[in-house]
């Protein structure tokens, strides 16, 4: 079973209970998931199967997003509900022009401090180590892009928000920051991924779905099969280099091809549509960053 099958992660369970979850039912040989979720969030959850492990990596480049739902009055040392609360303050009465008017700020490229408990490495350990072992590390901003930010509904006390950000943006900082910009403080009461790169909900199951289909057998096993999102069309935003039958068997063997094309990633895909590789397209030449073949 090779390829990318496309999960609603439920509340709860983290990314990699979910991902050996879905190994124990489909009887895949390996599998891994392509960009972490928080246990409280829910939604889209790519886990590649077979094969399409060696893709991983690049699978979670891709441009993230998110409906989420932000609490003011409180803020917690998660930056989501799980946390304990660190502040608490009044919230100022709420309207759709002074919302826009912080939300502007956070548009387009900004700067943003990554949370203490996230999975960023910091002098080779990870945040969320560090702060479970009670430190508090100086974070550099990092340079992020929201590509929209949309103000769904609001409250007295909570905002929703719609988000299209790219990778490495955390959506627990932009709720506390968002908090900061209104003069109180929040934390982040919900999140719910609605698309990973060229994968949305539209194409996802849930566990208990995937556990019935399973269990009827070959036919539903014949269903995950169908649902399995190829590795090619996993990369589909990479330009693609299609090479012949011929390459192909060079390609396999790790021997660089010419090519036309300049780019820092490019799929390299067979005369079948099969994906062969993964490749950076320099001076004339492929080289290879993972072959599959």
């Amino acid at each position: 079973m090779d390829g990318v099958l496309v999960i609603d992660k439920p509340a709860g369970p983290t990314s990699f209970d979910v991902v050996r979850r879905v190994r124990s039912l489909t009887g895949a040989s390996k599998a891994g998931h392509t960009g972490t979720l928080d246990p409280l969030a829910t939604g889209v959850l790519p886990v590649c199967l077979g094969e399409a492990t060696k893709i991983a990596g690049y699978v979670t480049e891709g441009d993230k997003g998110y409906d989420a739902v932000v609490c003011l009055g409180r803020e917690t040392d998660t930056l989501d509900a799980a946390g304990a609360t660190v502040a608490e303050s009044s919230v100022p009465p709420l309207d759709s022009a002074m919302l826009e008017a912080a939300l502007e700020g956070f548009r387009g490229e900004v700067l943003q401090v990554p949370p203490m408990y996230s999975a960023v490495k910091v002098a080779g350990r990870r945040l969320y180590e560090r702060a479970r072992a009670g430190e508090s590390v100086e974070r550099a901003p990092r340079k992020v892009t929201v590509y929209s930010l949309t103000l769904r509904d609001f409250s007295a006390t909570e905002v929703a928000l719609s988000v299209r950000c790219s990778k490495g943006f955390f959506v627990r900082a932009l709720a506390a920051d968002l908090g900061r910009a209104l003069g109180s403080t929040a934390h982040l009461k919900s999140l719910r991924r609605t698309a990973s790169g060229p994968f949305s909900l539209a194409q996802a199951m849930t566990l208990d779905r995937l556990a019935a289909v399973v269990g009827a057998g070959p036919e539903g096993l014949a269903e995950v099969e169908r649902r399995l999102v190829p590795a090619s069309l996993a990369l589909a935003e990479l330009p693609e280099v299609r090479v012949s039958s011929a390459e192909a068997e060079r390609v396999a063997h790790g021997v660089p091809l010419e090519t036309a094309l300049a780019a820092p990633l490019v799929r390299v895909v067979g005369p079948d549509g099969r994906l062969l590789a993964v490749a950076a397209a320099e001076r004339g030449r492929l080289k290879y960053r993972r072959v599959l073949a």
